[in-house]
């Protein structure tokens, strides 16, 4: 028992490091940007639904969707790089995302999918490290990831949900400050993914 305690904890701090909750709100908040309290509570559930979803199939069956596919983790880290440096860059610009587009009627769910679901919160880091730590585990080591990573999705959903208090505690200027420093850290993270996608690539 003290055992499978140990390896949930560490499975716990696996996560919180790739995931941050905390960190990952002013990036939600640049995102829902304009958004009503119910729209922004419906991207963050859609969201949160998606990227358990995603992480649990590949938990579940990622080495054999990664060889049905033929999808390396290189290639997945490289693309998932760039997707994340661009929406950071925009957000450093001060740009409206072209993902969050008010005038398409999907502009909502597209934004939840992408890229808050994935690669934000299913990026390649989260859904490699899941998949480390269920490498030659058995069901209950399994079953533990998963219920982990559900804590985790929770735990990012009331962080996301705590976004207008947390706005309205610091302030918009700083929120906005906020904002640009998190897109430029997202910038950083999708140039670094980039780069460790290139290196293991030709390594």
């Amino acid at each position: 028992m003290q055992e499978l305690f140990t390896y949930a904890l560490s499975v716990f701090m696996g996560f919180f490091a790739i995931m941050n909750p905390i960190a990952n709100t002013p990036i939600f908040l640049g995102l829902v940007e304009g958004e009503t309290t119910d729209d922004k509570k419906k991207i963050a559930r859609t969201a949160s639904i998606v990227a358990f979803l995603i992480v649990t199939s590949f938990v579940i069956a990622g080495k054999y969707i990664f060889e049905l596919f033929g999808i390396t983790i290189p290639a997945f880290k490289i693309t998932g790089g760039l997707l994340i440096f661009y929406v950071g860059f925009e957000m450093l610009m001060s740009q409206k995302s072209k993902i969050h587009n008010i005038a398409d009627p999907n502009a909502q769910n597209n934004l939840a999918i992408s890229p808050l679901a994935i690669p934000i919160l299913a990026g390649p880091g989260t859904i490699v490290t899941a998949m480390d730590f269920v490498t030659n585990a058995g069901y209950i080591r399994v079953g533990i990831v998963i219920a982990v990573f559900a804590l985790m999705i929770f735990l990012t959903y009331l962080a996301f949900m705590a976004s207008d208090a947390i706005v309205r505690a610091v302030g918009d200027n700083l929120i906005s400050v906020i904002g640009k420093l998190m897109g430029l850290i997202l910038a950083i993270i999708g140039t670094g993914m980039v780069t460790e996608g290139i290196k293991l690539t030709f390594l």
